[in-house]
């Protein structure tokens, strides 16, 4: 027994019995078996590292589908475009089943009614295998369409294959990541004979990819009634759908115009000549950078049905809120001043009994605000008590402002017929103007003598004065000419709070070094500007203000003087002072500047401490622009070492520094040595006659040795005999040799603690 489709519900209160005869004779002539696949698409969003998911989206005819063909996973195989090589299999459970809304539930009706099946998991796609030049198609078979199809053959026996294709997760060696597009709207609603069917079918894409749309013929596939749900679908290619005489891939739903999509927009377009079950095909491309990188394709059916007339609706717009006279589409031009009327009124009605209004609107080429309905922008018409025409009330905000140009929007009315609402379109050219907001003033207490000057340690300070006639809040910035940033150096701006029309705002620069320029005093320029923003957004900036400023700084250096003997000529040889052990030594020195800067006097050994050799350096409080200071020395042995009998030279550096942004320190440098004392008296006796009658030539003695000298101190004598045998050692620098061996030639060798040597002889007589 044929099973018939199931009578149309109420369509609200506007269902006609006409159109239900009409309907129940077309369905009731339709034969059903085995029917339930709607149509679908799959997508393959990335989720992290090589991780995606890949969705399959199925539509089921709820009515007339075996409910046994509700199938709890389906398995889609994916391939390598290029080879035809399977890469994998990915088994798709079933996530969610749930109905497909009407566009208006009201128009529901009993022989049309759409499941959604979600089918997910989520998959690995690793560079090193999916990195195919050509990238890769996924494939799902499943049989059988709804045998009610009116435009192709056999349609109880033709089977559907949900295809996809992606590109590799690799290019040119770099990672490549793309999610496919998605979120296609399903379809729900039947379509009118005769009457225009517009329907929203486009994608969204994460990646912000181009899309675009053309109609294709559905894909078949593999699968037969007798093995509806392969294990695993086969691999490309994949034969289409038969479409019966007078019906093609450009030609899919009879109608003037036929079924068509928008290239860019996605948008379906029919105005169906026939009743039916049409099978249709789209398919979106996907490209990134004008290369083609996947394609998503997508099959759904539509029903068209025979309905009752439906008269669009109307709306007028009236300018003002009293005037009669019409706004003419194309003539006229809506004009908002300040001041002037905001708000106009609209006229809406409907010649059919029962029809319920609504009023939208939607801009064409305006992005700002747009105006508001202040009255009820929906009702119904012609129903007792009811009025035939409904008023509605739009009004401008005062903020409106098309900034010279003429903006455009669309006033719709869309009443509540089936099986999609009709509507009508004023189409509306406006120019808006806001309150005028003029722009702040600003001014400053800098001055009256332009420009400023300042030195380094001295603080710039003065007020900036802000007016605004709207009394809109007062905002300061803080600017400086070409190469010069304030804020980095150190100046800041400190707002007050607005009293009505003005703001003041304290500027501050404490001038330091960093605000030297090279050359100085350089003319540099403070640039400040106030902005207000009005009620409206609308922001307005002064004129900038500009203040010259110059940073003076002029330096001569400091002049050191004083008691220590002039420099030498050579620098590399400084003056020597020597001085003998006990003998104190004491110098003077001052400094002087023009400039007042403060002086400060140092003295460094070079390589010692200065107290460590009993030198000291003590300076005395002077003014700014002065500086005193004394060296004394009192040389001792413990300030100084000898070696081969000369002493150590002490190096000293005096510095006069002076406190200024760029100081050029003056330096004296004297060299110190403590005297060797002089050994030229040194001659020692060369004969001694023991058994002789002066007493002071009969012994070995040297009453005139060279005197101990810090370090250098005697350290003793040895008697040699002609053949270099010791006869006599002493280290008494007192000693007394009375030559007791025998007559004749001996030689001695004097020697001190610093390695210091005296060798000569003596004559021993009888």
């Amino acid at each position: 027994m044929l099973k018939h489709y199931a009578t149309l519900s109420a369509i609200a209160s506007r269902t006609r019995t006409s159109w239900l005869v009409l309907a129940c004779l077309f369905l009731g002539m339709q034969a059903a078996r085995a029917t339930h696949i709607v149509g679908g698409e799959m997508d393959l969003q990335y989720l992290r590292g090589n991780t995606y998911q890949l969705t399959l989206n199925l539509y089921f005819d709820a009515v007339n589908g075996n409910p046994g063909a509700l199938d709890n996973s389906l398995t889609a195989s994916i391939f390598d475009k290029d080879t035809n090589i399977r890469m994998t299999d990915v088994v798709l459970p079933l996530l969610s089943n749930t109905f497909v809304n009407y566009t208006n539930p009201a128009c529901a009706v009993g022989s049309l009614s759409t499941k959604a099946l979600i089918y997910r998991s989520t998959i690995e796609l690793p560079p090193g295998t999916y990195n195919g030049a050509q990238g890769y198609y996924v494939a799902v078979e499943r049989c059988c369409r709804n045998n009610a199809i009116s435009n192709i053959v056999l349609p109880g026996d033709a089977a559907q294959t949900f295809y996809m294709e992606f590109p590799a997760v690799v290019r040119n060696g770099r990672e490549f990541r793309d999610s496919t597009p998605r979120v296609f709207p399903p379809l729900a609603d039947y379509a009118c004979i005769g009457e225009l069917f517009t329907y929203d079918f486009a994608g969204q894409d994460a990646d912000g990819d181009s899309l675009v749309y053309d109609m294709v013929t559905p894909l078949n596939g593999h699968s037969i009634p007798s093995v509806p749900k392969p294990a695993v679908a086969d691999k490309a290619p994949y034969s289409e759908i038969t479409w019966v005489a007078g019906r093609s891939q450009s030609d899919q739903i009879p109608g003037v115009p036929g079924l068509t999509i928008g290239v860019r927009s996605g948008r379906l377009t029919v105005r169906p000549a026939a009743t039916g079950l049409f099978v249709f095909g789209v398919r979106c491309q996907e490209f990134r950078k004008g290369v083609k990188i996947g394609e998503t394709r997508r099959d759904f059916q539509l029903l068209v049905l025979v309905c009752p007339k439906n008269t669009p609706p109307s709306v007028l717009l009236l300018p003002g809120t009293t005037g009669r006279t019409l706004y003419r589409p194309g003539r006229d031009t809506l004009r908002i001043t300040p001041g002037g009327i905001r708000c106009v009124r609209l006229r809406f009605t409907d010649p059919d009994p029962n029809s319920h209004l609504s009023l939208s609107l939607q801009p064409v080429n305006y992005s700002g605000p747009l105006p508001t309905f202040t009255t009820a922008t929906s009702g119904t018409v012609h129903v007792a008590g009811q009025p035939d025409t409904l008023v509605a009330s739009l009004c401008f905000s005062e903020c409106t402002n098309t900034r010279g140009k003429v903006a455009y929007m669309d006033i719709l009315v869309a009443d509540n017929g089936c099986s999609q609402p009709k509507r009508d379109t004023i189409h509306v050219a406006f120019t808006a103007v806001p309150p005028f907001n003029a722009a702040p003033t600003l001014t400053s207490t800098a001055g009256p003598t332009l420009p400023l000057h300042v030195r380094p340690g001295q603080s710039l300070a003065f007020d900036l004065v802000g007016t605004d006639a709207e009394g809109d809040p007062i905002l300061f910035t803080l600017m400086g000419s070409a190469g010069f940033a304030p804020g980095s150096l150190g100046a800041s701006l400190a707002p007050q709070a607005q009293t009505g029309q003005t703001r003041r705002a304290r500027f501050t620069w404490p001038v330091d070094c960093r605000a030297i320029t090279d050359p100085a005093g350089q003319t540099r320029q403070l640039l400040f500007t106030a902005s207000s923003t009005s009620s409206c957004g609308e922001q307005q900036t002064s004129a900038p203000l500009s203040i010259p400023v110059i940073v003076d700084y002029d330096n001569a250096p400091p002049v050191l003087a004083g008691t220590l003997p002039p420099a030498t000529v050579a620098p590399a040889e400084p003056p020597l002072i020597r001085l003998p052990l006990g003998q104190p030594y004491t110098a003077s020195l001052t400094g002087r500047d023009t400039d007042a800067d403060v002086l400060t006097l140092s003295a460094t050994g070079q390589g010692f401490d200065l107290a460590s050799v009993g030198m000291r350096f003590t300076t005395t409080a002077s003014p700014a622009g002065a500086a005193a200071g004394t060296f004394t020395w009192l040389p001792s042995c413990g300030a100084t070492s000898v070696v081969n009998g000369e002493a150590q030279i002490l190096t000293v550096t005096f510095q006069l520094q002076e406190a200024t942004c760029r100081p050029v320190p003056q330096t004296r440098t004297v060299r110190f040595q403590v005297i060797d004392p002089d050994t030229a008296d040194f001659t020692p006796p060369n004969i001694i006659l023991p058994l002789g009658a002066s007493q002071a030539n009969r012994v070995f003695t040297m009453s005139s040795l060279p005197p101990d000298f810090c370090d250098a101190r005697f350290a003793g004598i040895k008697i040699f005999s002609r053949w270099g045998r010791l006869v006599y050692e002493s280290a008494d620098r007192n000693f007394h040799w009375a030559g007791e061996d025998a007559a004749g030639m001996y030689y001695y060798l004097l020697t001190f603690t610093t390695g210091r040597r005296f060798k000569g002889w003596v004559e021993v007589m009888q």
